[in-house]
């Protein structure tokens, strides 16, 4: 009862805003048969846009909106196409439509882009390589990223690296794709490269070091806030589920 009075407060506090600020009036239709959903969509989307240089806000927002209508990035990108064929705008719709997890759909179009690029596109490469190991070809993407040229930029070659080495541990070659994850792991941002590594060092029987591993990831999770771990929450969860298992071991 007491959530469902606050719920009801929230939903009140919506609608006089909508009324007193001008806004949409479909608004409040939206806030009074979606209650709970329907409020959140309403502050998110039109109540916090004034606070957009916080990083956390925009986020929460691109969730919401995520949420809401999941197809929107997608729909705007074939409008853009629609009106100019361009291999920049197949890329941006490969791009929405990868984002979706149709990374089958993605391919005409990253491929596409491709054959119109009048000279080798390394990261446009990288993406239909990750689209298709996301769509269980792994040889294929293998073959495609021995061809890609080496990236210009650090952070561009760590990230073909890290699609790499799934690649590679896909294919059972899960050596080479140690070495891989070893040399990456302390330039690349946040902890997706760490959390494979030690998932990679546990299944091949490399207990201690895994450890080692796991501990620096919760030691630099322990410095985030709850909505920065909240948006690698699975991640974490795995990592500490793991971590837990080997303390246990002693």
């Amino acid at each position: 009862m007491p959530f469902l009075g606050f719920a009801a407060l929230i939903q009140l506090g919506c609608i006089i805003h909508v009324i007193r600020t001008g806004r949409q009036t479909y608004w409040i239709m939206v806030i009074l048969f979606l209650p709970v959903l329907g409020a959140l969509a309403y502050l998110i989307l039109e109540v916090l846009p004034e606070y957009q240089g916080n990083r956390h806000v925009r986020s929460a927002r691109a969730k919401v909106v995520a949420s809401v209508d999941p197809d929107r990035d997608v729909r705007s990108a074939r409008d853009a196409l629609s009106l100019a064929d361009t291999a920049a705008n197949r890329i941006r719709l490969a791009d929405a439509l990868a984002a979706l997890g149709r990374f089958g759909d993605a391919m005409p179009y990253y491929r596409d882009a491709l054959a119109a690029a009048p000279g080798p596109d390394t990261r446009t490469a990288g993406k239909l390589a990750r689209a298709l190991f996301e769509e269980g070809q792994s040889a294929e993407a293998m073959a495609l990223i021995e061809t890609i040229e080496p990236p210009r930029t650090q952070s561009d070659a760590d990230r073909l690296a890290l699609l790499k080495a799934r690649v590679l541990t896909e294919l059972g070659r899960k050596e080479e794709a140690l070495v891989i994850l070893a040399d990456i792991v302390t330039r690349m941002p946040g902890e997706e490269a760490r959390c494979r590594y030690a998932a990679l060092l546990l299944d091949l029987g490399f207990e201690p070091k895994a450890r080692a591993v796991l501990e620096e990831v919760e030691d630099r999770m322990k410095r985030l806030d709850r909505q920065q771990r909240a948006a690698d929450a699975g991640m974490y969860k795995w990592a500490m589920e793991q971590l837990r298992m080997l303390r246990g071991k002693g």
